[in-house]
């Protein structure tokens, strides 16, 4: 491989891109504001919700609880839990969102009259939907004891539902936002810088100048490829210093982890600029495709609506969004030690998708020389 020709095309392309001081407003400016506004201004909605049950009751009153939940549309699927490690695990790998604690002496308290509490452990980093959560059953406790003989009498609610929220404590909601956002906005930006690299070219007739140069394919593909994951690795460390000095959000997991899944991650949104921009004629045609397939990668994301309130038929479309796996790795990092295991699991996929993408591309570009 030429090294210096590499090079060469590497600072075309990053002079390319930040010569004209509107771009690079464009480039700086844009996504501050954007990391800002949806910090603060973002909401989430709740439904189809996965729970789990640890019932160490065996009386009736713990009965009608768990039909109750199960029978409320808020919920979905009710997992049940012999042991306290089997929720840590539940809760830890977000199979459920909440779960409900029921004490061994819950419906022999309601039978006398005594106060009867219920635990409700909660994934604090879902912060808006975990709190949801636990009003919807703070409101199905307050009913079962509305409809207990001593409540029926006394008109009293004394059943109280006292929630813990891990990994998020005090349901701050920035601790859910911020992280989404580093993942989100570095697509927005690596996308559209990468899909006008070739339409640029195009538009500006350099297109056939670049093929005829002593550059060969992998190298014109790497050229490409480099200074958008260069642009987004900048706008990553922007966002985590933000995130971390000025949102407070805790970073408890390895950056080492953070910024090694987000180079695969650079690679596959990188990959799918250079197949949108090798099919587009014009920048304009470039700018389209990027909005084209962004848009629904952000709703399918799990960024605004969680991935398993969506159709069955739409949830198998999401595979292929690496916005998806990077989501799971920053929020991992940032609230929860994430290990080096289950980074490996997300990473995977946007190897593959930076293969398929980047050969795609490639097999374009060759078309275009023959």
């Amino acid at each position: 491989m030429g090294w210096t020709r590499l090079y060469a095309l590497i600072v075309k392309e990053l002079l390319a891109v930040l010569r004209d001081p509107k771009g690079r407003a464009i480039l700086i400016g844009p996504p501050i504001v954007q990391l800002l506004v949806f910090s603060y201004a973002a909401t989430l909605e709740v439904r189809n919700v996965d729970v789990m049950v640890l019932n160490r009751d065996s009386g009736h009153w713990s009965q009608e609880l768990i039909e109750r939940i199960d029978g409320s549309p808020t919920f979905r699927n009710i997992a049940f839990a012999a042991s306290q490690a089997q929720v840590q695990v539940a809760i830890d790998n977000q199979t459920v969102i909440a779960a409900v604690e029921i004490g061994p002496d819950f419906s022999r308290n309601i039978e006398a009259g005594s106060p009867a509490d219920l635990q409700v452990v909660l994934d604090g980093r879902r912060s808006n939907a975990s709190q949801i959560v636990a009003g919807y059953l703070s409101q199905i406790g307050a009913a079962l004891a509305a409809e207990t003989p001593v409540g029926k009498r006394a008109g009293t609610e004394f059943v109280s539902t006292v929630p813990r929220n891990w990994f998020n404590p005090n349901l701050t909601y920035q601790w859910f936002m911020v992280p989404n956002l580093i993942a989100s906005i570095a697509l927005l930006i690596g996308l559209i810088v990468t899909a006008l690299s070739i339409a640029r070219e195009r538009e500006l007739g350099t297109f056939d100048q670049l093929m005829v140069s002593p550059l060969r394919l992998h190298e014109i593909l790497i050229g490409k490829l480099i200074p958008p994951m260069m642009i987004g690795l900048f706008h990553i460390t922007v966002y985590i210093l933000a995130a971390v000095f000025l949102f407070e959000v805790p970073l408890r997991g390895s950056l080492f982890l953070l910024y090694g899944s987000a180079i695969f991650y650079l690679g596959s949104v990188a990959g799918l600029g250079l197949f949108i921009s090798a099919l587009s004629m014009t920048q304009q045609q470039a700018i389209l495709g990027a909005f084209l397939f962004m848009v629904p990668a952000m709703l399918l994301s799990g960024f605004a609506t969680p991935i398993e309130n969506m159709p069955a038929w739409l949830q198998p479309i999401t595979l292929i969004n690496p916005l998806r796996y990077f989501l799971v790795i920053v929020k991992g990092v940032f609230l929860k030690d994430i290990p080096l295991s289950e980074v490996a699991n997300q990473t995977i996929p946007l190897a593959l998708i930076a293969t398929v993408t980047l050969s795609a591309a490639a097999w374009l570009f060759r078309r275009r020389l023959e």
